[in-house]
């Protein structure tokens, strides 16, 4: 076969389980450097910023959209990303906490970080069709970062929360006929290709240098396929209360798309 029909050997599910490892790999990594908010609920709001009033209105927005839908949908703020960037602190956020449905990953996480002044919509695997990078990009670039310039945290994060329950819930086709939702030509180029290029040349120098390193990495390998490609924490397969009567996720997982952006 020549090259120009041979397939690429990160097309497919060969890119999805590539990118599920390296997540698998990343989560890992961060959860020994990072120290995570506990989901305690619906809004885990550690950096203090929304008011209480408007934090019970955001959380039966959440509860009407999970117990309609099935999908989790979980708003947080940190005091701080740790140093890290916010697209891989929210993604290993989103796999620690396993938000939505096992078998659907049927989560969505809004994190906002005031100190860094940086904000991401990550969207689970099942979602991926419906709340779009695009129309993450548009919610957080017209909805969320215009208010969050105000000094209007509580704001921006209920109108970002009621524009991403309309996208999960009505025709998206809907939000393209509107032109004020519609993105700019000029966009800026989603740096997730090159951070995940980066992090594995990171991984293969580990693979040949530690064999501490090694030994880590073959055993998530393994877990991985042990659970047949499905990331995310045992328990109940469903989102919503845990037998123990506390908040939780369902086990499902991201790899990374949504969109984020600044103010």
């Amino acid at each position: 076969m020549n090259a120009a029909g041979a397939s690429s050997p990160f097309a497919g599910r060969n890119a999805r389980v590539l990118t599920t490892l390296i997540a698998l790999l990343c989560t890992f990594v961060f959860a020994l450097a990072l120290t995570f908010p506990a989901l305690t609920g619906r809004v885990v709001d550690q950096a203090n910023i929304i008011p209480a009033e408007t934090r019970s209105v955001i959380e039966q927005k959440l509860a009407d959209l999970e117990s309609k839908s099935g999908i989790q949908l979980v708003v947080a703020t940190v005091a701080s990303l740790e140093g890290q960037e916010i697209e891989p602190y929210a993604n290993a956020l989103f796999r620690s906490w396993g938000l939505g449905e096992k078998t659907k990953n049927n989560g969505v996480l809004l994190l906002v970080a005031p100190n860094e002044r940086r904000v991401r919509i990550e969207v689970g695997y099942g979602l991926e069709g419906t709340l779009t990078d695009a129309l993450s990009k548009v919610i957080i670039t017209n909805a969320i970062t215009p208010r969050f310039k105000t000094g209007d945290y509580a704001g921006g994060i209920l109108r970002g929360v009621e524009d991403i329950i309309t996208v999960l819930t009505t025709d998206a086709s809907e939000w393209q006929k509107r032109p004020s939702l519609r993105l700019d030509s000029q966009q800026t180029v989603d740096p997730t290709p090159g951070i995940l290029a980066v992090i594995v040349i990171i991984v293969v120098l580990l693979l040949i240098v530690s064999s501490g390193f090694r030994r880590i990495f073959f055993e998530l390998l393994f877990l991985f396929l042990a659970s047949g490609g499905s990331s995310g924490r045992s328990g109940s397969s469903s989102g919503g209360f845990s037998s123990g009567g506390g908040f939780s996720g369902g086990g499902g997982s991201s790899g990374g798309s949504g969109a984020s952006g600044s103010w």
